[in-house]
C-alpha cells in the first residue's frame, strides 16, 4: 500500500465521519475533499472538473426542471387526492395510492412527490381515523423502490450512467434496471401491505403532538399602559425582562408587526406571543404592566390571524441552518417567520427554542405570513410540508400539467427508440417548456437543487482520486479475495452490502460514486461482465430504508409522521434484506 493510497484513504475516512456526524453541509464537505485532492496533486484539474460536465450530472440538473414543471401544476396531487376517497378498506386505499406513486417515481424526481403528498395523505389518514405514521413511511419507501425502475427514476442511477459513459463504457438504456426494479417494487408493496403494516407504529404527527402540548410552552404577554419598560427594543427587553424566552410574534392593533427584529420597540397594547418554560414565564409575571396568558386557554389557533398561518417544515440534509441556533441563523429576520416549537425523534425539544442547535430532520412549526410557502417551497434549507387546498381548487393550469407530462413521456419514447440520448431529449424538453411559457426562467432557478448538483459533481472527483491512487484496485483485491470462495453470487452480496451501508450514513449519490471504481476493479480482477456489478451498486445505493438520513424522502416524512429513529430500523431492515436478496439473485441469473 503506497503513501498516496494511505493519504486518499485517510481523507475519505475523515469525509465519511464528517458526513455521518453532519459536521458541515454534505455538498461543502465533499467539495472541500475535492479541493484537497486537487491541491495535493492526487487528481488533475480536468479530473476535478469532470463531474461538472458529466452527462449524468447534467441530466439530473435538467430533470429537476422538467419534474418541477410537472409538479407546479399539481398533476400527481390531483390523481392521488381523487384515488384516496373514503377509506372503506385501508389496504385497498393504500394499493390505490402506492401503485401510482411507485410508477410515477420511476419517471419524476421523487423528492417533490413526497413533499406534495405528505400533507394530503396525513390529512386523509386523520379524517378517516388512522394514524399518519401507518402511511408516510410506505409513501417514502415506494418512491425509493419505484425510482429503480428506470434510468431517470433517481439521481443515483443517472450518476452511475454518467460514470459509465465517462469511463468509455456502454451506459444504461432507459429500462436496463427494470429487470430488478419492477420485482423489488412489487415485493416492497406486498411487504408494506402485510408484515410492514403491522410493524409500522401508530404515532401522532409532530404538528398534532405540539398542538396537544401547547399549554406547556406557548404563552402570550399583554403589555399594559403602566409597563415601565414600554418603548424599549426587543433586544433590551430580552436582557431585562424577557430573559429565557423566544419571541414568536408581536400583534399590534390586530395586525402582526413586520418584521420583528432586535430593534423593534414594544408598545402599550402589544400582544407578544412567545415560547418559554413555566419557570421563565413565572419570572416575567413579576413585572408590573405585563399580563401573561397561559394554560389551556391558549391554543395554536390563537396565534393565527388574517395575515399569518401555521407552517410545518423539515430541516434538510444540506441546510445552511445545520449546527446553528435560530439566533445564530437570524431565522426570524431571514425568513420572516417565528418558530413556535421544534420536534426531534418523536418529541418536542423542551429547551428554549432560540437556543436549540438545529439538526437534519428537525421539524419546525412556524408562524409565518401568507407568502412564505410561495417564497420558500423550493428552499434548500428545509422541505415545506404544509396543508394545501385540494388540488382541484388550486390556481393551477392543469392543462399545462398534462401537456408537460405527455411531453416527458414522448421524450422517453424517443430515447427508448434510440433517436436521442437522455441528455439531448431533456435539453429539448426544457427549451420547449420555457419557450411555450410553461415555466419561467426564474422558476428554473428555483426548481434546480444546486446543493445536490454540487455534491454529485464533487463526488466524481473523489471517485477519480480512488482510481488514480490505486486505492480502488487495492480495496477491490481485498473484496475479491474475501468473496472468491463464494463465487460471483457472493461478490454481488458483498458489493451490495458495502454500498448499502454507505448509503445509510452518507448520501446515495456519494455512495454510488465511491463504490463505482471498486465495482469496476472487482469485475476486471474476476474477469466477469461489469454491468451486473454496476447495477448492484446503483440499486444498493438507492435502497435506503433503515435510517431517516439516508435518503431525502425518508427525512421528509420523519417529523410529519412523528417517527422515531428506531422506527426506520424496525420497518426498514426486513425490507432492506428482501430487496438485497431479490436484487442479487436476479442480477446473478440475468447477467451471469
Amino acid at each position: 500500500m503506497t503513501g498516496e493510497m494511505i493519504f486518499v484513504g485517510l481523507v475519505i475516512v475523515l469525509m465519511l465521519i464528517g458526513l455521518s456526524f453532519e459536521v458541515i453541509r454534505a455538498d461543502f464537505l465533499i467539495f472541500l475533499v475535492l479541493v484537497i485532492f486537487l491541491i495535493t496533486g492526487v487528481i488533475s484539474s480536468e479530473q476535478a472538473l469532470s463531474g461538472f460536465s458529466n452527462e449524468g450530472m447534467l441530466t439530473v440538473l435538467l430533470l429537476f426542471i422538467v419534474a418541477g414543471a410537472i409538479q407546479k401544476h399539481g398533476i400527481i396531487e390531483l390523481v392521488v387526492y381523487r384515488l384516496l376517497g373514503k377509506a372503506a378498506n385501508v389496504k385497498k386505499s393504500m394499493i390505490k395510492v402506492m401503485l401510482p406513486v411507485g410508477l410515477s417515481s420511476g419517471f419524476l424526481n421523487n423528492t417533490p412527490i413526497v413533499v406534495a403528498l405528505t400533507p394530503i395523505i396525513r390529512d386523509w389518514a386523520f379524517d378517516n381515523g388512522y394514524s399518519p405514521s401507518k402511511f408516510l413511511i410506505p409513501l417514502s419507501y415506494m418512491t425509493i423502490l419505484g425510482g429503480t425502475i428506470t434510468m431517470i427514476g433517481t439521481s443515483t442511477t443517472l450518476v452511475v450512467h454518467g460514470l459509465l459513459v465517462g469511463a468509455g463504457l456502454e451506459g444504461f438504456s432507459f429500462f436496463t434496471l427494470a429487470a430488478v426494479g419492477v420485482p423489488i417494487t412489487a415485493a416492497g408493496l406486498i411487504y408494506l401491505l402485510t408484515l410492514g403494516y403491522k410493524l409500522l407504529p401508530e404515532h401522532l404527527g409532530a404538528k398534532e403532538q405540539i398542538s396537544q402540548e401547547t399549554k406547556e410552552f406557548l404563552a402570550e404577554a399583554i403589555i399594559e399602559d403602566k409597563f415601565e419598560h414600554e418603548g424599549e427594543t426587543v433586544t433590551k427587553l430580552g436582557r431585562d425582562v424577557l430573559d429565557g424566552i423566544y419571541v414568536i410574534e408581536i400583534i399590534r392593533n390586530n395586525s402582526r408587526v413586520y418584521p420583528v427584529t432586535g430593534e423593534t420597540k414594544v408598545l402599550a397594547g402589544d400582544h407578544i406571543i412567545f415560547s418559554g418554560s413555566l419557570n421563565t414565564i413565572g419570572k416575567i409575571q413579576k413585572f408590573k404592566g405585563v399580563t401573561i396568558k397561559t394554560g389551556t386557554e391558549l391554543t395554536l389557533d390563537d396565534v393565527v390571524n388574517k395575515d399569518s398561518h401555521l407552517i410545518e417544515t423539515v430541516v434538510s440534509h444540506n441546510s445552511s441552518l445545520l449546527n446553528k441556533t435560530l439566533k445564530e441563523a437570524n431565522f426570524k429576520t431571514r425568513y420572516d417567520a417565528g418558530v413556535i416549537a421544534i420536534h426531534r425523534n418523536n418529541q418536542r425539544i423542551k429547551s428554549r427554542v432560540g437556543d436549540i442547535v438545529l439538526k437534519t430532520g428537525d421539524t419546525l412549526l412556524l408562524l409565518a405570513d401568507n407568502n412564505f410557502i410561495n417564497m420558500h417551497k423550493y428552499s434548500g434549507d428545509f422541505y415545506v410540508v404544509n396543508d394545501v387546498a385540494p388540488p382541484e381548487n388550486l390556481n393551477q393550469d392543469m392543462r399545462k400539467g398534462w401537456v408537460s407530462l405527455i411531453a416527458l413521456v414522448s421524450m422517453i419514447l424517443v430515447v427508448t427508440l434510440g433517436w436521442f440520448t437522455m441528455l439531448e431529449a431533456m435539453m429539448i424538453l426544457v427549451v420547449l417548456l420555457i419557450g411555450f411559457r410553461f415555466i419561467s426562467p426564474n422558476e428554473v432557478k428555483k426548481f434546480v437543487q444546486f446543493d445536490v448538483i454540487l455534491l454529485i459533481a464533487s463526488a466524481f472527483a473523489v471517485g477519480a482520486a480512488m482510481t488514480e491512487s490505486g486505492l480502488a484496485q487495492y480495496i477491490a483485491g481485498g473484496l475479491t479475495a474475501l468473496a472468491t470462495p463464494f463465487g460471483i453470487l457472493g461478490v454481488l452480496f458483498i458489493v451490495y452490502l458495502v454500498t448499502n451501508c454507505f448509503t445509510e450514513v452518507i448520501t446515495n449519490s456519494a455512495a454510488a460514486v465511491l463504490m463505482f471504481p471498486i465495482a469496476l476493479e472487482v469485475a476486471d480482477a474476476m474477469n466477469i461482465e461489469y454491468m451486473g456489478l454496476i447495477i448492484t451498486v446503483a440499486i444498493a445505493a438507492s435502497a435506503s430504508f433503515m435510517t431517516p438520513i439516508g435518503y431525502q424522502t425518508n427525512l421528509i416524512v420523519y417529523g410529519p409522521g412523528g417517527y422515531k429513529f428506531s422506527d426506520y430500523i424496525k420497518v426498514g431492515a426486513p425490507l432492506a434484506l428482501i430487496t438485497m436478496f431479490i436484487a442479487c439473485f436476479i442480477i446473478y441469473f440475468v447477467w451471469y
